[in-house]
């Protein structure tokens, strides 16, 4: 089982990276208050990326406007770090999930990148990521009813269907990250220089899920010229 990133999303990003972490047996479950409270410090930490009045304008925001411009997606859509900002920017913290999402969110809003997770074990042969031609079967994080994806939509899909939608806008169901995922696999996305930004995020989260999940981690950072991976 490959993940292979598609010439078709090169095209429309040359320069990015994608970091990925491979989070193999482990124990994840609710919360402990050591990560409960590493998430309060990072929502806290996080309003250093709020210095424009105009949440959009703020530098992390704005270049994932400009990037969701290149490819088809529904009105409003935005990008996981808008999310997560634009919920401390108005007084409403991100509040707790389970261990490794908390992890991965205390991450994103660190160092300001866009994150998200999936249960490797629910993957249908390989995961791509690619502009679709649409129609992939997905059922969004928290509803019944099919949501398919759109003519030339940018997302994650495998052989069953899409897993994540508009890089990390939109979860599936299927393959949602729950109290008892064993095995994961974690990308986070990266479109402008923030390199080592990005090697700290992925290594915080390291770190953190080797502490309190007792994880195997491996990491890769893919870009142009080293497009896929192997998951297992």
């Amino acid at each position: 089982m490959k993940f292979v990133v598609d010439k078709s999303y090169w095209n429309l990003f040359s320069n990015s990276k994608l970091g990925v972490l491979l989070l193999k047996n482990m124990e994840n479950g609710e919360s402990t208050n050591e990560i409960k409270n590493m998430l309060v410090e990072a929502n806290n930490e996080a309003k250093k990326y709020l210095t424009k009045e105009v949440l959009s304008e703020n530098p992390v925001i704005a270049v994932w406007r400009e990037a969701y411009k290149k490819f088809k997606t529904k009105k409003g859509v935005r990008s996981s770090i808008e999310a997560l900002l634009k919920r401390v920017n108005s007084g409403n913290p991100v509040s707790s999930i389970n261990k490794l999402v908390d992890i991965y969110n205390s991450a994103s809003l660190k160092y300001g990148l866009p994150c998200g997770a999936e249960d490797l074990d629910s993957f249908v042969g390989n995961l791509k990521l690619t502009i679709t031609d649409g129609g992939d079967k997905f059922i969004p994080l928290g509803s019944d009813e099919e949501d398919n994806t759109l003519p030339n939509e940018l997302c994650y899909i495998d052989n069953e269907g899409a897993i994540c939608r508009c890089f990390n806008w939109r979860d599936g169901a299927r393959t949602m990250v729950k109290d008892e995922t064993k095995n994961s696999f974690l990308i986070m996305e990266l479109l402008d220089n923030r390199l080592e930004e990005l090697n700290l995020a992925l290594d915080y989260i390291s770190e953190n899920a080797k502490k309190y999940l007792n994880a195997d981690v491996e990491k890769y950072i893919l870009d142009i010229e080293n497009p896929e991976i192997t998951l297992k």
